[in-house]
């Protein structure tokens, strides 16, 4: 079990909840999910989630990983504009934030 905030993420069963409520997430939001939070607090590059998540070198699209992370965003309740979860780090990559940045 992985839990960062008030995220627990199960890799085994491949599960996950945000507080007491379990949430239903596609392949792809769950594996980009486990991606980033096996790596809290430390920037993951795009590079890496295309190569982890997408199990491929080349982009298939510019947007492939920001559709899916809006999905996951809005799923997670995760204010875009504010985000207190994932944070994009301009130019480096994409952070799931180990502890609430507003604390």
């Amino acid at each position: 079990m992985i839990e960062v905030q008030d995220v627990r993420l199960d890799p085994v069963a491949r599960r996950v909840w945000r507080g007491s409520e379990e949430l239903v997430l596609a392949r792809k939001e769950f594996d980009l999910l486990h991606a980033l939070m096996e790596q809290a607090g430390s920037i993951v590059t795009r590079d890496d989630l295309m190569r982890d998540v997408w199990r491929t070198t080349f982009w298939t699209s510019s947007k492939t990983i920001d559709v899916h992370l809006g999905w996951l965003r809005r799923k997670l309740g995760d204010d875009s504009q504010h985000p207190r979860l994932i944070t994009t780090i301009r130019g480096q990559g994409l952070r799931f934030e180990a502890v609430d940045p507003t604390l």
